[in-house]
């Protein structure tokens, strides 16, 4: 049981037995709001809004919406556009979206304060993109990617008040 107050009541509908958040279709899904790293917030505190799931988009779109996210300092944000990506790609281009959503998810790691679980993100990021390197596909900087990466996941602490990573080679796809 939750000890939500009426004046809290979150976006979903949860009069199912278990008092769980829940969507329009039933499924169980947090309503929360979130601080711009994707960290739960008290309901009815102001959060950040999040990214609609399921939005199709080209490869370049989401490229550009992800590098516009980071851009912003949203990385978690950016994982959720490359996440949607990944499970919209076909299997020989998956296994590339999933390692670009490791690489935002591992920044947003680095942000949060958690440096094992951002190196260990990050490294699994770059030995994902790293096959990609020889042709690389949407313009992507496959080479300065995964060495941003390796930098940071020695040095997760860099990430605050670093640059974002830049998504594609300057003047790319």
């Amino acid at each position: 049981m939750n000890n939500r107050t009426v004046d809290e009541t979150p976006q979903y509908d949860s009069a199912l037995p278990d008092d769980r958040d829940r969507d329009p279709s039933g499924r169980a899904r947090n309503a929360r709001p979130r601080d711009g790293l994707g960290r739960p917030l008290p309901y009815g505190a102001p959060g950040v809004e999040r990214q609609p799931e399921g939005v199709p988009r080209s490869p370049e779109e989401s490229l550009a919406e992800a590098q516009r996210l980071l851009d912003a300092g949203l990385p978690f944000h950016a994982h959720e556009v490359l996440e949607d990506a990944w499970k919209a790609a076909d299997e020989p281009q998956r296994a590339l979206w999933r390692a670009l959503a490791q690489l935002a998810v591992g920044l947003t790691h680095a942000l949060r304060g958690n440096a094992s679980g951002a190196a260990t993100l990050l490294r699994r990021g770059a030995d994902g993109i790293d096959p990609y390197r020889d042709a690389a596909p949407y313009g992507l900087d496959i080479a300065g990617l995964s060495g941003w990466a390796r930098e940071l996941a020695d040095r997760p602490g860099a990430a605050q008040g670093g640059p974002a990573p830049r998504l594609l080679v300057e003047g790319g796809a």
